[in-house]
């Protein structure tokens, strides 16, 4: 369930209009991406009033000299095309506050046009195989606000960043870094950086000078330390320190006191830092593989958090704590050693997404039927015990959208599937399925159902009334209807057969109805009696008709 729990990219570029703009017959914004287009079309040049062009995913390989034309341009998104390099009309564009040249193959000699571009504000250049950054870049524009770099091959910043007196968000994420910037101490302003996925081996004491960073994303380095000094960074509120080398956080970051979320997974904390129970407003945490046995008393403060990780830790017992985090909505145990669930677990009322993933449950764990606002249920058991069954009540979760059972021991679905209105996803795969309730073709919400590596041979015939179904997967099952080589065709042809069997069956239906009539009009006798077989030796009913038996005369091989 680890999608559920993970933050999402920490600047999103959102498009805030998805139309053109028109006003007094002037058009200021166009929308031109998704197209799969080669080349920029020139009719968008006579739009000289144009402030935000979108031309993103694409293929385009060259940006014409018209471009000059849209003085008044202030936002040109051109990210995942084809560009290699960037023609000198870009720099004339005196009004433009935010490029996006991401995910091109730019040749680092053509960025130096950029420098020109003195209004800028926002420069993305995410994944454009950079191994520098051109110094005139930091000497020239000094109204940057955001310079994202991520995916890059970077391993220092020029001296020159510390021009950039107005930066307050840098993405440096999975570049080559081994040391921290030291040039970022000095840029007052910064409020977000973020260097996850580096090499990073120890951050210097003077990033206590930024005491107005916000955001600090430090995942995936080499950091066995973190300075005391952190604790003058008093904004600050997201801390991501996920997979590093860290037994331990510092005392002096108790000071922190607008903690919101903590990234701590993957390092060798081997119990909870004291400090953490004392971060009430946090909303989310993230414990994963941190060594863990059991949790602090005073865990049971953290009242205000919503997603809390403790994923493949060693707990024996769900932590009767986690049951006093009452605005509870994401919760990870899975791969734990957890075989029983608590009672108290229902007081969890807003709980939406439950990981219970391999763990050590000697049945269905029925605790968590009490949980009505439940959306998602993990409880797949690729390692431990394999589940048998899963009971009739879980109809009770009828808010559940997605359920996953996959690697157990199950050899049938409850019928009560068929009665959750809401079911989108069920993940049966790898079990031992010989059949599929008919009921299952009434959870008319069903878009994903998982199948593959059972003992199915059998589809229930109205399955294709499942008319949201977009994903059927029925590989490593010996199936005889539909056969194996319709099943490997997909959906379409699936649903065709499906339907063509149900007509044939109908026809013979009314065939077999018309010959009863048809027998019993004639005299024949009940058609039930046609069907029994005939003992040896005895005649039909017709053949008895108008004959008398004789009294007296031995019959055919009997003695006088």
């Amino acid at each position: 369930m680890s999608k559920d729990i993970k933050s999402v990219e920490h600047s999103p570029k959102i498009h805030q209009r998805n139309d053109p703009q028109h006003v007094n017959d002037r058009t200021f914004f166009i929308d031109a991406s998704n197209q799969s287009l080669t080349a920029i079309p020139l009719e968008i040049f006579t739009f000289t009033e144009l402030e935000e062009v979108h031309l993103e995913n694409n293929q385009i390989e060259e940006i014409p000299q018209e471009i000059q034309r849209l003085k008044n341009i202030r936002v040109l998104y051109l990210d995942k095309n084809n560009l290699r390099s960037l023609c000198p009309a870009l720099g004339l564009l005196s009004s433009l506050e935010r490029l996006d040249l991401s995910y091109n193959p730019i040749f680092s000699s053509s960025l130096l046009v950029v420098s020109f571009l003195h209004a800028l504000r926002e420069l993305r250049l995410y994944q454009t195989d950079l191994k520098e950054i051109p110094v005139v870049i930091c000497k020239n524009l000094h109204h940057l606000e955001l310079l994202g770099l991520t995916g890059n091959h970077l391993k220092c910043l020029p001296k020159e960043i510390v021009n950039q007196t107005k930066l307050r968000e840098i993405y440096l994420k999975r570049n080559q870094f081994e040391a921290f910037p030291q040039e970022l101490c000095v840029l007052y302003n910064l409020e977000i950086i973020d260097l996850d996925e580096n090499k990073i081996g120890a951050i210097p004491e003077e990033i206590g000078h930024l005491t107005g960073l916000q955001k600090f994303y430090v995942a995936s380095n080499n950091l066995p330390v973190l300075p005391a000094s952190l604790c003058h960074c008093s904004q600050l509120s997201v801390l991501d320190l996920s997979h590093n080398l860290l037994h331990s956080i510092p005392k002096s970051l108790t000071e922190l006191r607008k903690m919101t979320e903590i990234g701590l997974s993957g390092n060798r904390l081997e119990k909870v830092p004291y400090l953490i129970c004392r971060w009430t407003s946090l909303h989310l945490l993230y414990l994963g593989n941190t060594g863990l046995h059991r949790l602090r008393g005073s865990f049971r403060r953290l009242v205000n958090l919503r997603c809390l990780d403790l994923s493949q830790n060693h707990l024996d017992h769900c932590p009767l704590q986690i049951c006093a985090l009452k605005n509870l909505e994401v919760l990870g145990l899975d791969d734990n050693k957890i075989g029983q669930l608590p009672s108290e677990l229902g007081s969890l009322s807003k709980l939406k997404i439950l990981g219970l993933t391999g763990n050590e449950f000697l049945s269905f764990p029925e605790e968590v039927l009490s949980l009505a606002s439940l959306e998602k249920l993990y409880i797949g058991q690729d390692q431990g015990f394999k589940l048998t069954y899963v009971p009739e009540h879980i109809r009770k979760l009828q808010s559940l959208k997605e359920l996953y059972i996959e690697n157990n021991h199950l050899e049938y679905l409850p019928v009560s599937l068929g009665s959750m209105p809401n079911l989108e996803v069920l993940d049966c795969r790898h079990n031992l399925l010989k059949q599929l309730p008919d009921a299952i073709c009434q959870a008319q919400a069903l878009k994903e159902l998982l199948l593959e590596d059972n003992l199915l041979t059998h589809l229930p015939e109205n399955l294709d009334s499942l008319v949201n179904l977009k994903v059927l997967t029925l590989m490593d099952n010996p199936m005889e209807e539909p056969p194996k080589e319709v099943c490997a065709e997909g959906n379409e042809v699936i649903w065709k057969y499906l339907k063509e069997k149900r007509n044939r069956n109908i026809m013979a239906t009314k065939i077999q109805a018309w010959w009863r009539g048809t027998v019993v009009r004639k005299g024949f006798g009940k058609f039930g009696e046609l069907l029994k077989p005939r003992k040896k030796g005895k005649t039909s009913p017709k053949d008895k008709k108008g004959k008398k038996d004789v009294k007296g005369k031995p019959g055919k091989g009997k003695k006088k």
